[in-house]
């Protein structure tokens, strides 16, 4: 019960507060859209940057972490692909829509602050290490599910340009990618320039998070509930369980454990719902999922806390 009150209420208390505020009219939804935009375009991106830009790459980036954490992720995929398409007789669009609900989960919002209040910045290499390959491969196996469903591309260059176009079109993917560029060259920055970048990065989390809540007015929960159910289940059981498993069998250490299966257990990010709305396929369930997902993983999350050493 500490758990919930010390590191997982506060989190959804500031989330609480941008949902009670756009709700009341006490701040505008036009507001909310340009909050979002600063720190999904500019303060998250700054925040990447800077993390990855300072990381141990060769300890961090442990294969046996990806490994337990992306298996996780594609199976969720898949699951959620089968299931829609198989018992709930959707579309193949909409299905692959669906499964990426199941695997996006919302690995900075969430992840990020909730890992850091549970375990201390120091803990958060793994997340980073994570979350650095999360948007390139969610897009990369989302766009090309998408594609061959929609059988919209035949010829493997289109596709794989759409593919590209997608993911370097993602302000998070750029600064990942300027990061791992001023790592890998060791290029020194100046002191001014990052001083700059460390404010945007201290507005990033609460920012975001209040702009969380201020999206979720829009996501009413309306039909598809079986659907949505196994949504849930997916993104925040079958996820962290596959990754908790493998990475207990890799024996990974205990912060890059706790930082991979507390990834896994996040609800669905709002990025699912702009994949789907991008498609026009299962909008409704990619909306609600996101709405439903958050709100459950209050206790979700806590009972992960509970398990993990």
């Amino acid at each position: 019960m500490q758990a919930l009150l010390d590191v997982i209420l506060p989190v959804f208390l500031v989330i609480g507060f941008g949902y009670f505020a756009v709700w009341k009219g006490w701040f505008p939804d036009t507001g909310v859209e340009g909050l979002m935009k600063f720190t999904q375009n500019y303060a998250i991106p700054c925040l990447l940057f800077r993390a990855i830009s300072t990381l141990d790459l060769s300890a961090q980036f442990d294969p046996a972490l990806l490994i337990s954490f992306y298996t996780g992720a594609t199976l969720g995929f898949t699951a959620g692909l089968l299931g829609a398409r198989l018992i709930f007789k959707r579309s193949w669009s909409d299905a692959v829509a669906i499964g990426f609900v199941c695997l996006f989960s919302n690995s900075v919002l969430l992840g990020l602050p909730i890992t850091e209040r549970a375990y201390g910045v120091d803990a958060l290499a793994a997340n980073y290490a994570i979350v650095a390959v999360h948007a390139p491969f969610c897009y990369m196996l989302g766009v090309t599910a998408m594609e061959i469903a929609r059988a919209d591309t035949r010829n493997p260059a289109t596709l794989v340009r759409k593919i590209l176009r997608s993911m370097f079109r993602n302000a998070l993917v750029i600064g990942i990618a300027l990061g791992l560029a001023v790592n890998v060259s060791g290029l020194p920055l100046p002191g001014v320039f990052t001083d700059a970048v460390d404010m945007m990065v201290v507005a990033a989390l609460p920012a975001a998070l209040f702009g969380l809540g201020g999206v979720l007015v829009r996501y009413k929960p309306e039909g598809d509930s079986k659907t949505i159910a196994m949504v849930c289940v997916i993104s925040l059981v079958l996820h962290p369980t596959i990754t908790f498993t493998l990475a207990t069998l890799y024996q990974l250490d205990r912060d890059a454990l706790r930082s991979a299966v507390l990834t896994a257990s996040m609800a669905p990010g709002v990025n699912t719902y702009i994949f789907a709305n991008l498609y026009g396929s299962a909008r409704r369930v990619a909306a609600t999922s996101v709405l439903v997902g958050t709100a459950a993983s209050i206790i979700t999350v806590w009972l992960w806390l509970l398990l993990l050493p």
